[in-house]
């Protein structure tokens, strides 16, 4: 059996997920990443200067992802669902300020929390990402230190990130500070924190939200085509937000504005532009960070409300910023349970089918990542038959239609691929 035994195993076998982790701890400085437009941001490794190091394999969550190692803290037995994984409690609710309520994509929880956490805790800044003004439909690494900043930057992101790629400025800041990334990031940055004292003493909170996976940033593109606009003449892409859930809008350097719905927008994004390793995610609800937001659609009605979000505390710090938040007027929750969880997210279809991707690819003799502590076989056995014939022929058929059944280098194309 084929296995991962170096950080270039992972990204040619394509599992890399463009995180930035590997790019920010690699003292050989072997590593860089690359922005792929039909694929995404990409770990770029020198094999001879990072030799027999496998160091990076430690946090890499295209590697693996282990709910296990999260450090939860809690003093009581948290609440569990085999799709949720495990939760201190869960709630349903908005920010309290209706500006980032209605700004943000899905309520403004998240938001308002980082917000909490910058006035009243007086953590120095929250590293997330933001739109690239250079091209808009790509995204930045950004440090939020103010409300202004927050909203600058609230609204979901539909396309390739790699905020752990700044990781260090938190080690270096002069007070702890808030992460908010995706699952897979959040992931990285826990098993980080165990091997960097600093990084666990500078940072105060991760945060996450429900992700089924970014596009590549053609898909943007294309969205922007199908609209008749010229990708060099936009000025900014907005993929939600101003209301629930809000439109793709976009904006060119001459006033002219376009949109299409939520709908349409991520329809087309979902289905041609995901990764792979976006398809073999088993913590789409990110139960490896702090906490985990996402939208409550189990509530979703088009009459105007300006979004819900569904707000998970996954360790004991968490819990203890949500009853801050709340006490200083920052969120608005009450109690909800796992089940308004499942109602209210399609992602737990994909824990439930998980076992049988992960079994097509062995079949082919592809390696895997791992994934402990997240129940994949009791989870699979939920799955009708039907189900589980759909999901493992699925995916042995997408393997081979994309040609992943065999190793392949994304950031050196061959010299066939090279234009003269």
């Amino acid at each position: 059996m084929r296995r991962l035994s170096a950080l270039k195993d992972v990204v040619d076998w394509g599992l890399c997920i463009g995180c930035g982790a590997c790019y920010a701890y690699c003292d050989r400085g072997a590593v860089s990443l690359v922005k792929i437009e039909s694929i995404g941001i990409r770990a770029k490794v020198e094999p001879k200067k990072c030799g027999e190091c496998c160091e990076c394999l430690r946090f890499c969550p295209g590697y693996g992802v282990n709910s296990l190692n999260v450090d939860r803290q809690l003093n009581a037995p948290p609440v569990f669902h085999p799709l949720i994984g495990p939760a201190a409690s869960v709630y349903e609710g908005h920010a309290f300020d209706p500006e980032i309520r209605y700004q943000a994509s899905s309520g403004g929880a998240l938001t308002a929390m980082a917000l909490y956490c910058l006035e009243v805790e007086k953590t120095a800044f929250v590293l997330h990402t933001g739109m690239d003004a250079a091209t808009p439909w790509e995204n930045v690494t950004v440090r939020s230190f103010n409300r202004d900043d927050l909203l600058a930057h609230a609204g979901s992101r539909y396309t390739p990130s790699s905020p752990c790629d700044s990781l260090r400025l938190i080690e270096q800041s002069d007070r702890p500070c808030v992460f908010i990334g995706r699952p897979c990031d959040a992931a990285a940055v826990q098993q980080i924190r165990k091997l960097r004292p600093e990084l666990d003493k500078k940072l105060r909170l991760v945060l996450t939200f429900f992700c089924a996976g970014p596009p590549c940033s053609q898909g943007t593109k294309d969205l922007v085509a199908s609209l008749g606009m010229n990708a060099g003449e936009v000025l900014s892409v907005r993929y939600r937000g101003r209301g629930w859930p809000g439109r793709f809008t976009v904006r060119t350097r001459n006033g002219e504005e376009k949109s299409l719905s939520y709908e349409e927008s991520w329809g087309q994004l979902a289905n041609k532009h995901r990764s792979m390793r976006c398809h073999l995610c088993p913590d789409g609800l990110g139960e490896c960070a702090d906490i985990s937001c996402g939208d409550a659609w189990n509530r979703y009605q088009q009459n105007g409300n300006p979004g819900m979000s569904l707000v998970l505390a996954r360790t004991d710090r968490g819990s203890k910023v949500i009853a801050g938040a709340i006490a200083s007027g920052y969120i608005s929750l009450k109690p909800a349970t796992v089940q308004d969880v499942v109602d209210a997210q399609g992602l737990v279809r994909r824990r439930q089918e998980l076992h049988g991707r992960l079994w097509a690819m062995k079949s082919l003799m592809i390696p895997a990542p791992t994934f402990p502590g997240f129940h994949l076989k009791e989870a699979w056995q939920s799955c009708s038959h039907q189900t589980k014939f759909r999901t493992v022929a699925g995916t042995l058929r997408r393997l081979i239609l994309r040609g992943l059944w065999h190793r392949n280098d994304p950031v050196r194309p061959k010299p066939s691929q090279v234009p003269a």
